[in-house]
């Protein structure tokens, strides 16, 4: 029988955001074995042994409904980052704090601005409200804050920035940063999102929480998926201006994080001599990956994140094939704009060395 319900064709022409898919399901298709699974800038490391212990010692409880404001998550969030606890929310994934914003601010012939070549979901959230996704150029595929300033008007209700930006892993210094906020008008909502913000070590680089108390317009983004392993948990939160976020609140759905992620976050956020040694780690394999890469010929965008996007003699998504049947996942940027881009989460020690060798194979092909 045929299905007659029709989308809005807003919805329609969407394309849906397309995740890198789990190692078992790839092994399974290809026949393949001990893949190394670089595509979606996970923590090779895993999670915090405190916080796998924290969720494992909840379990007894999941038949009970979470604490539906995350209050002592919030807690936590608001000591280890200096915040007062009323401007803190939490989200499934930093991601659906911008799919909320959307939801309460945004209707048609409004715009967000946004960065070309920077993360699809903010251009998916803005078109699934039959909004307008205005994105701008990269100036060295870095975010131009200054045009993205001069592209707001009348009808753009959000600024979105990635910071640093994935794919590209490059960043904007806090300066830049702070300019944007004093050019945008104070009912436009700036985003910055931050979900890397713990790899980056360079001097000019802060967090946006430093300009909240001057800016009410500001809403700031961190997650628990990248340094602090706990991607499977879908935990992300937010830092912003009461007000901004009781309207927020009126658009997130009821207990939208789980008692296990509330409970591991926690706990990994007071791991901190776990994130270090994450960080640490990946800022060596960083410098030694480039090296290495440099003496193969390869070009890349410096990053200062857990990935990096490196520049390959053939089409993305070719390259992709060729390194899957190596037992490599890594992520074709051709979808992103970057047709000839593949972007690699940086992995163990053992795992680079793979990734290497076998590009150095394929792109001798």
């Amino acid at each position: 029988m045929k299905m007659n319900i029709q989308a809005p064709l807003h919805i329609r022409k969407l394309t849906p955001y397309v995740p890198g898919k789990p190692v078992q399901e790839v092994e399974r298709e290809l026949g393949l074995a001990n893949t190394v699974k670089m595509a979606s800038n996970e923590n090779p490391f895993g999670p915090s042994p405190k916080a796998l212990e924290a969720a494992r010692g909840f379990l007894d409880n999941v038949h009970i409904y979470p604490e539906g404001s995350g209050f002592y998550l919030c807690q936590a969030l608001s000591r280890h980052y200096k915040v007062e606890q009323d401007r803190v929310i939490l989200g499934n994934g930093s991601v659906e704090l911008i799919e909320i914003a959307a939801k309460a601010l945004l209707v048609p012939g409004a715009n967000v601005v946004m960065s070309e070549g920077s993360f699809t979901m903010y251009r998916i959230a803005t078109l699934a409200m039959n909004a307008e996704a205005r994105e701008i150029p990269m100036a060295k595929r870095t975010h131009d804050l200054k045009a993205m300033a001069r592209a707001v008007d009348a009808n753009t209700k959000m600024v979105l920035v990635a910071n640093p930006n994935n794919p590209t892993g490059t960043y904007n210094s806090m300066g830049e940063v702070e300019r944007l906020l004093q050019e945008v008008p104070d009912d436009v909502l700036v985003i910055i999102d931050e979900a890397y913000k713990e790899f980056v070590k360079e001097p000019d680089y802060g967090s946006a929480n430093a300009l909240l108390e001057a800016h009410p317009n500001l809403l700031v983004l961190g997650t628990f998926a990248k340094a602090y392993g706990l991607a499977g948990l879908r935990v992300g939160y937010g830092f912003g201006h009461p007000e901004l976020l009781a309207i927020l609140h009126k658009a997130r759905s009821p207990f939208n994080t789980s008692s296990i992620a509330q409970v591991a976050a926690i706990a990994a956020l007071e791991d901190g001599e776990f994130v270090r040694k994450v960080v640490d780690f990946n800022a060596k394999e960083m410098k030694r990956v480039c090296a290495e890469l440099k003496k193969m010929g390869f070009s890349y965008t410096p990053s200062v994140t857990n990935f990096l996007l490196v520049d390959v003699p053939m089409a993305s998504s070719d390259c992709y094939r060729k390194l899957l049947m190596e037992g490599v996942i890594i992520r074709p940027m051709e979808g992103w704009g970057f047709p000839n881009s593949i972007r690699v989460t940086l992995y163990t020690r053992e795992g680079n060395d793979r990734f290497l060798a076998a590009l150095s194979k394929v792109a001798a092909r």
